[in-house]
């Protein structure tokens, strides 16, 4: 039974959440070492934050057994025999594995892997911490999430002729600590100390250490200029900006700060608000670096449009029940789509909308067509957003956003673990789930870790 999504008002979403499937299906390849899931049309291998960002709210629900290849693939054993994050040039994002990692063992159920998760994402943080952790400011040096490619930073690290495309190629990028990044290493720490004590050991330091970061976020890369209701893109670690904030806004970092908790209390709709946006949805970093680009030359990291980006924003949207941010989201993913003729593509402009790869190192670079994590950035806001899957180890919680008045929303063939199921999520006076026909009392989960069989589903949702 495969799932399907649909709404009595908007009968587009159905076809947008099967074009996403279809997406990374196409994707989910194999080779002589296996099943995984590649990165898109345009990329033979998985990398770690490919492989992390399909698996986690995506392909760990509809697809885990693909995902949990995936992962394993983007890992590597060390002479000593311990198994690590695969130990690449790009370092800097091998951190969200951890938080893919434990997602998918807590949606599965699988103890096993959950073992798996804390001890390759204890051993991968050793690492990092020992080499990227700069006590000074009490943050983790390395580039963002998104910004492999040099256009995705400023004049310096950047420089202005841009002879390479590879962020390392420029040595006060190594330095920079930024917003994403920083906020990765406290949701990976909050993800092994919840791990460890699942499985009955001691977390040690590590919720200290993910306090102590959050708070060295806030001092260094909170922005006064407004109040601390918001962040700066990065610290410049080296150099004569050493110790300078730049104050672009990187909306994943944005985005990701809103999930995790590292906005300060009560401030979370202002990070979002500051969140860079161009006529056709969220730009990656706003504004333009205007020594390099501008709307008629978009930077490829820069002002313009990754879906993957914009449905990390809508999920932060959906954290906070601000569904007419989840709402535009989900419209201007599906306008890219349809310019793209129907795919989810890699990168867009982000005045036309335009399938458009951006500029970097003085040419237009390509936009990859398939790209698996922008479907999955998609799958990712309809599943834990829309619909509301959250996993425990227990079972299965639901908490959807309200469907606007008039409007059901239904998923059938929802697969958890050994089960199925179907969902309608509806407005109304009173919030109330029942699972095959019995209502479930609140603060218990909704579908228990062993269930079997097909069940169905309904939720009202009060405002």
């Amino acid at each position: 039974m495969e799932p399907h999504l649909s709404s009595t008002t908007r009968p587009w979403l159905g076809s947008l959440f099967a074009t996403a499937v279809q997406t990374l299906d196409r994707n989910i390849v194999a080779d002589d070492r296996g099943t995984y899931v590649r990165a898109g049309d345009g990329y033979v291998d998985p990398w770690t934050r490919d492989a992390a960002l399909n698996s986690w709210g995506a392909a760990a629900v509809i697809r885990p057994e693909a995902a949990r290849a995936t992962l394993l693939r983007v890992c590597e054993e060390l002479p000593d025999g311990t198994t690590v994050i695969a130990q690449d040039e790009q370092w800097w994002d091998q951190i969200v594995w951890v938080v893919a990692a434990r997602d998918l063992a807590v949606t599965t159920g699988d103890r096993a892997f959950l073992r798996t998760a804390l001890e390759v994402g204890l051993a991968s943080h050793a690492i990092l911490h020992r080499d990227r952790f700069r006590p000074r400011w009490g943050l983790y040096a390395g580039p963002a999430l998104m910004q492999d490619g040099i256009s995705g930073l400023p004049t310096p690290p950047a420089t202005t002729d841009e002879p390479t495309s590879f962020v390392l190629d420029y040595p006060d990028a190594h330095e920079v600590m930024t917003l994403s990044t920083n906020v990765l290493h406290v949701a990976a720490l909050r993800s092994l100390a919840t791990t460890a004590r699942e499985l009955g050991e001691d977390p040690g330091d590590l919720d200290d250490g993910a306090d102590r970061l959050v708070e060295a976020i806030r001092e260094h890369l909170g922005d006064a200029d407004t109040s601390g209701t918001t962040f700066g893109y990065l610290l410049h670690g080296t150099g004569d900006a050493t110790g300078v904030l730049e104050h672009h806004r990187e909306a994943a970092g944005l985005a990701l700060a809103t999930l995790f908790g590292v906005a300060q209390d009560g401030t979370a709709p202002e990070v979002l608000a500051s969140v860079g946006r161009g006529p056709a949805g969220v730009v990656n970093v706003a504004p333009h670096f205007a020594d390099r680009y501008s709307d008629e030359h978009p930077g490829r990291h820069n002002a313009i449009c990754w879906p993957m980006v914009m449905g990390l924003v809508g999920l932060a949207a959906a954290a906070i029940g601000d569904i007419a941010g989840v709402d535009r989201t989900i419209d201007d993913l599906r306008a890219l789509v349809a310019r793209s003729d129907g795919r989810f593509d890699e990168v867009h402009d982000a005045v036309t909308g335009a399938p458009s790869g951006g500029w970097q190192c003085g040419f237009l670079w390509d936009s990859e067509p398939n790209q698996t994590w922008s479907a999955t950035s998609f799958l990712r806001l309809v599943h834990l957003g829309v619909l509301g899957l959250h996993a425990e180890l227990g079972g299965l919680r639901l908490e959807p956003l309200r469907p606007a008045d008039g409007e059901v929303v239904t998923a059938t063939g929802v697969p958890f673990r050994g089960a199925t199921f179907d969902l309608t999520i509806e407005p109304g006076d009173r919030h109330a789930v029942t699972v095959d026909g019995v209502e479930v009392p609140e603060g218990t989960v909704h579908l228990p870790g062993d269930a079997t069989g097909h069940h169905v589903v309904h939720v009202v949702v009060a405002r």
